[in-house]
């Protein structure tokens, strides 16, 4: 157990998140989670996070091509040791690049095995150093959020997909996030008038995971989303 003698609880884990939001800097937000790549798997697991299986679900539900020669670009990986990943490979899936800004987190991802390469890029502060149109599948399960990912930053996922790839996403739904859902719909929406890509499934889940701010009890609602790139 990375904490030693002392297990993890969900009072440490909801502090811990808590403090995700209040990072000024990219720099400074890539320091937290350097710090909390050794509790990463504990915490998320704490607080019932299932962004990562609902978004595997939902490509899975999805993918019509050949799934052991699809390329999947997982942004934002963290750890790699979620399940997000592992439900994508029982489902078929087998070439995984991940793309994360934190060292720490990208050095246990190596230790999953899982990925066949891994890429060091912050999402919104530079782009994803992957050849443009190169995926079957892109998807990101975390850092969409307001403290984390700025909402135009997602042309970059669109960048990175195929033509007739898929690009899967999620956010919370709570009220902390509703000024930053309402800009990334807004932009998801102009991409569409824009023609670049085409709205497969937006799914609203009423259990996206454990609520970490004092007005939330139980669980909080978030969304996933679904396109296809034209």
């Amino acid at each position: 157990m990375s904490s030693g003698d002392h297990p993890r609880t969900f009072e440490m884990a909801r502090d811990v998140i808590r403090s995700a939001h209040n990072n000024g800097s990219a720099e400074d937000l890539m320091l937290f989670y350097d710090r909390w790549a050794p509790n990463y798997e504990q915490d998320v697991d704490l607080i019932e996070y299932r962004a990562p299986r609902l978004v595997a679900a939902q490509v899975a539900a999805h993918f019509g091509g050949e799934r052991q020669a699809a390329m999947v670009l997982d942004v934002a990986c963290g750890t790699g040791m979620h399940a997000g990943v592992a439900q994508m490979k029982r489902e078929g899936f087998q070439r995984f690049v991940g793309v994360d800004g934190s060292e720490r987190m990208l050095q246990h991802a190596r230790q999953s095995g899982l990925y066949q390469d891994l890429q060091m890029a912050v999402l919104g502060e530079q782009p994803i150093p992957v050849p443009s149109g190169a995926f079957d599948v892109v998807t990101i399960s975390g850092g969409l959020s307001s403290s984390h990912v700025p909402a135009k930053a997602i042309r970059e996922l669109l960048r990175a997909a195929k033509r007739g790839g898929l690009v899967c996403m999620s956010t919370r739904a709570n009220r902390d996030n509703v000024a930053y859902k309402v800009a990334l719909e807004g932009e998801m929406k102009k991409m569409e008038d824009e023609g670049l890509w085409r709205r497969v499934e937006v799914t609203r889940v009423s259990r996206f995971e454990r609520g970490v701010s004092d007005h939330e009890g139980g669980h909080v609602p978030g969304c996933v989303y679904l396109f296809q790139k034209l």
